[in-house]
């Protein structure tokens, strides 16, 4: 029953070696359930963000829609001010009338 030293030694970092790869093992497992937790907790997060910004980016799209006609409104009311304003004054413009009869004759 009396082992030799090296087979004592062998022994003993069998049984060592065995012993710690199951621990190791399980945390390895647990920190890799935990990263994959941890990286599904991350992939939702982002998920929300990005439907969040998504909508937020409709929104801004409809709204720039509505500015866009707003503006095409003003700018068009804008021109038929100005063409009325051009004719009004026109005829009451001493200097226009003048130049005009002008170049007339």
């Amino acid at each position: 029953m009396c082992i030799c030293p090296t087979e004592w030694i062998l022994s003993h970092n069998l049984q060592f070696s065995l012993q710690k790869r199951p621990k190791r093992s399980r945390v390895r497992i647990h920190n890799l359930a935990r990263r994959k937790q941890c990286k599904e907790k991350i992939d939702t997060d982002m998920e929300l963000k990005n439907l969040k910004l998504y909508m937020e980016n409709i929104s801004i799209i409809e709204e720039n829609e509505k500015l866009r006609k707003q503006a095409t409104l003003l700018h068009q009311e804008n021109l038929a001010l100005m063409s009325e304003f051009q004719t009004r004054f026109s005829k009451h413009d001493p200097i226009n009338n003048d130049k005009s009869r002008n170049t007339m004759h």
